[in-house]
């Protein structure tokens, strides 16, 4: 079972690997140095979770069509030659965009959109495997291997990138970016090898099977789950939504190069691996909602502290509210992960598990697109770069109060017992037809 689940490690580390190059180098680069809308590179850093609701066809499609009996292999491939296929692209994209727009950003849409397509087709599929592979009992040890493995892959690649663009120059970036890409197809091949058996029969569709109308009638229908949803959604647009924003507001304010700011992604990573650690010890000795409330706050003093630094220009405070805002954004994740598997009920999880990952990329849409374009806003305005990032920053800060005050008004047993409700109901008009 080791070599399985450093197997399906090896995959989500593969996945992720194409994302560091695009969201810690590229959108600096497109920004400070290409001056390409910050509003636009959101968008397109974006297209990911504009495509996530499709992963529930993925995934129910593949139950139905194993591919010489394989269910999830063939699609998890498919979806990382689409990853590499974006990240190498992209570069490109974005020099072109700054000599003929119309045709750079169409060739943009293509790579980012390669990029999203390729992280819900694999992404959905490694991690059925890996609920397949693990068992009800194991899944929590398979799922932690694999968090902690693309955590430090995160790390070593974001200090790999900020020494291969260093010096930069257009020709270093785009041989990066083909270094990652072909490191992360490699990975992803040893991975995929024997990982998956061949299916003689095809399996039965179990709890995962939701319609649309289905999913929203549960979701609408359960105050408390409601409650959950649009919590989920400010969360983490607040903590998430800086992350296109945060390395060019170090190049704005501060002068750090492309190296330099590139490294802020390692700083992120470190501080999670610290908080995955610390969140283990504490499982079971502290109640969850502490731990989410220390996270909420830890990242919003972050913030603070980040706009402090951008007020009186110190490079040294700066640095200290990137390691808050990942300790708090490690702490968050960690205990909200946790919360939400507590925000499930048996003959639903499925249904439920569906919709806090739509929360969770409707959220990352929605914090990435509104923060570039309150960034560009505030600046076309007062003319000042730096004042537009501390905006979105504040902006940022006052998401997470809302949402610590949102987390007051939930409560799991009365969310548990609604759905109980709401399942007997659709049990027994399914048993009547």
């Amino acid at each position: 079972m080791l070599r399985s689940r450093l197997q399906l490690g090896l995959l989500h580390v593969a996945v992720a690997m194409t994302l560091v190059p695009i969201n810690s180098t590229l959108n600096r680069v497109m920004i400070k140095e290409l001056a390409i809308s910050a509003t636009l590179v959101a968008i397109l850093a974006s297209l990911p979770y504009l495509f996530s609701p499709i992963q529930v066809a993925i995934g129910s499609f593949a139950d139905r069509h194993p591919i010489w009996g394989l269910r999830r292999t063939p699609y998890i491939f498919a979806g990382l030659l689409l990853c590499v296929a974006g990240v190498v692209i992209s570069p490109f994209a974005a020099f072109l965009m700054a000599e003929n727009f119309w045709t750079g950003l169409g060739v943009g849409l293509l790579a980012f959109g390669a990029w999203g397509m390729g992280y819900n087709l694999s992404s959905v599929s490694y991690l059925s495997l890996a609920s397949e592979l693990s068992g009800e009992k194991s899944r929590s040890k398979t799922i932690a291997i694999m968090f902690f493995m693309m955590i430090s892959a995160i790390i070593v690649t974001a200090i790999g990138l900020s020494h291969l663009v260093d010096p930069y120059t257009p020709q270093a970036l785009v041989r990066a970016f083909w270094i990652v890409g072909l490191v992360s197809l490699i990975l992803g091949l040893i991975g995929l090898i024997k990982l998956e058996k061949r299916q003689s029969t095809r399996p039965t569709s179990g709890d995962e099977n939701y319609t649309w109308s289905t999913l929203m009638r549960f979701i609408f229908g359960n105050r408390q789950a409601r409650l959950f949803f649009v919590y989920l959604i400010i969360l983490l647009a607040a903590i998430l939504g800086q992350d296109i924003l945060l390395e060019p507001f170090g190049a704005e304010a501060f002068g750090l190069s492309v190296r330099e700011t590139t490294r802020i992604t390692s700083i992120w990573g470190m501080c999670v691996l610290f908080t995955l650690t610390v969140a283990g010890a504490l499982e079971g000795r502290v109640r969850k909602r502490a731990v989410v409330l220390w996270g909420g706050w830890t990242a919003l003093a972050g913030f603070v502290v980040i706009t402090l630094s951008g007020l009186i220009d110190s490079l040294g405070i700066f640095y200290s509210g990137v390691v808050l805002l990942g300790l708090g954004t490690g702490l968050a994740t960690v205990s909200n992960l946790s919360l939400m598997l507590d925000m499930t009920t048996a003959g639903s999880v499925g249904l439920f598990i569906g919709a806090w990952g739509m929360a969770n990329a409707f959220s990352r849409l929605i914090g990435s697109v509104l923060g570039g374009a309150l960034r560009d806003s505030v600046t076309q305005v007062v003319q000042n770069p730096v004042t537009g990032y501390l905006t979105v920053f504040v902006v940022e800060a006052l998401l997470l109060l809302a949402s610590l005050w949102l987390l007051g008004r939930i409560d799991v047993g009365a969310f548990r017992q609604k759905a109980y409700q709401q399942m007997s109901v659709l049990e027994r008009a399914a048993s009547l037809e």
